[in-house]
């Protein structure tokens, strides 16, 4: 059974403890390769390499970096059928899907920031005669990156990618429970003649490997995506250390249905922001409130829609919605679905694991699920599920529609359907939220800043302004005369 590697300083090495976690398959319940359980020495290795690397990455010419990652974005591309493979047997996600979405935006991350280091500039302002004042932008240094288990490469990139482009040098962390295609990665850096030392990527838990990044004293900036709780911890340990912090956090995103809407498009996009990659995209609609004379009509088609929903197999081309990434998240999200209805919700579809028999009989799988009935600010639709499960509400006002929308504490991404120009703008500057998707979804320019506001997180992704690799800006004034 294959054991997993850490990639420090240009090559692959055991963990200092020559200890390994655990790998599971989770459409099947089954162990299929090993982590290493790294820990802090592991991370101070890395630091080493990366610090030693620094000086002469950060003053690599530009065109130089982008051709790395060019190099590593094309290798993407050609390996993609290995690395959706790798991606939908760690994550449990259809494979149609990894091919199609996960892998491809992976390259696509890379080219962009390998072809936009090329086009940064920084801002001048002349003094008529006096002066030139110019703004200077410079590497941070060691950048601490971290990423979740739901998009496992397509997230890993976003952040590795911008860092590199930059000139900072990187100590890494994939999810420990979806390690393979970061593991794969490494293969393909050291193919691509990636410098040692600029990537480094350790596996391991979060307690031990993330911590250990999170607190490290010479390590400046931390950009993190995942929960809100472990958000909250790395805000409290890095702020008073003053770290660059960017926090990606999660969502209770709501979908805005007015009866105007391009209903077919309309329905077959909100089906797919529901249930695609069984929920788990903290970009996902799970809370939809429907305008009420459009609300029959959309609940009969809706459901009929989702049980129409093949269930099962991720390498099987005709499923829609694979396993659920772990055993403990299987069960959190079916602990869920009873505090539904036990809140007095009524199950329209879905509710249960599920068995597809053969080789996935111990996968863990859960129907996709819709509930109506519950109050707007009841813990169902407060709290973030990051699964399969979403209710349905209708509202008679627009005023109304913007109350339950913004009542939780998050504030990551929503979407507004509507054919009425005027309302779109209205309700999207309302609505409390890092993300307005205007009659659409997941549809994503990478020079826009992403992010969320409240408990969503802090900082923005995408661009090099938003994501932001470089030290605070430094002006420069120099006098004429």
């Amino acid at each position: 059974m294959q054991h997993i590697k850490n990639y420090i300083n240009g090559h692959l090495v055991e963990p200092v403890s020559k200890t390994y976690l655990d790998n599971y398959n989770p459409a099947t319940g089954k162990v299929y390769s090993y982590i290493p359980d790294s820990d802090e020495k592991d991370v101070e290795l890395a630091y080493a390499a990366a610090k030693a690397a620094f000086p002469s990455w950060s003053v690599t010419p530009k065109e130089l970096r982008s051709k790395y990652l060019l190099s590593i974005s094309t290798l993407i591309e050609k390996n993609l059928d290995r690395l959706a493979l790798a991606e939908s047997i760690d994550n449990g996600k259809p494979l149609k899907l990894a091919k199609t979405v996960d892998i491809p935006r992976a390259a696509a991350n890379f080219h962009f920031y390998g072809t936009g280091i090329l086009h940064y500039a920084a801002h001048t302002h002349a003094m008529e005669e006096t002066a030139i004042n110019y703004t200077l932008r410079q590497p941070v240094g060691v950048a601490g990156c971290i990423s979740p288990w739901n998009l496992p490469l397509y997230l890993f990139s976003w952040k590795i990618a911008p860092a590199l482009a930059a000139g900072c040098t990187v100590v890494a962390k994939p999810s420990e429970i979806t390690p393979m295609t970061a593991y794969l990665l490494s293969e393909l850096c050291i193919e691509a003649g990636l410098p040692a030392g600029v990537l480094n990527i350790v596996h391991g838990l979060g307690v031990k490997v993330g911590n250990a990044i999170v607190s490290h004293k010479d390590i400046p900036l931390i950009s993190f995506t995942g929960g809100t709780v472990t958000g909250k911890h790395i805000a409290s340990v890095a702020a008073p250390m003053f770290k660059k912090l960017s926090l990606e956090l999660g969502g209770k995103n709501p979908n805005i249905i007015f009866a105007d809407c391009d209903y077919e498009k309309m329905l077959a996009t909100t089906l797919h922001s529901s249930f695609s990659n069984q929920g788990q995209i903290c970009l996902c609609g799970s809370r939809i409130f429907v305008e009420r004379s459009l609300y029959d009509k959309f609940k009969k088609d809706f459901v009929a829609k989702t049980k129409a929903l093949t269930v099962g197999d991720p390498n099987d081309d005709k499923t829609r919605v694979g396993a659920i990434v772990s055993k403990q998240h299987h069960q959190k999200i079916m602990d869920y679905i009873k505090l539904g209805q036990e809140e007095g919700g009524t199950i329209l579809s879905g509710g249960k694991a599920f068995n597809p028999g053969g080789d996935c009989a111990e996968g863990y799988f859960i129907e996709p699920t819709i509930i109506e009935g519950l109050a707007y600010n009841c813990r169902t639709n407060q709290e973030e599920i990051f699964g399969p499960v979403v209710t349905i509400t209708p509202f008679d006002t627009e005023e109304e529609a913007l109350m339950m929308a913004n009542s939780t504490v998050y504030g990551l991404a929503s979407v507004v359907w509507t054919q009425d120009l005027t309302r779109a703008h209205r309700v999207a500057n309302h609505i409390h939220a890092g993300i307005v998707w205007v009659n659409c979804w997941l549809l994503r320019d990478l020079r826009t800043p992403f992010g969320g506001v409240k408990a969503s997180g802090v900082g923005r992704e995408g661009g090099f302004e938003a994501l932001d690799f470089f030290t605070e800006p430094k002006n420069v004034c120099v006098k004429l005369v």
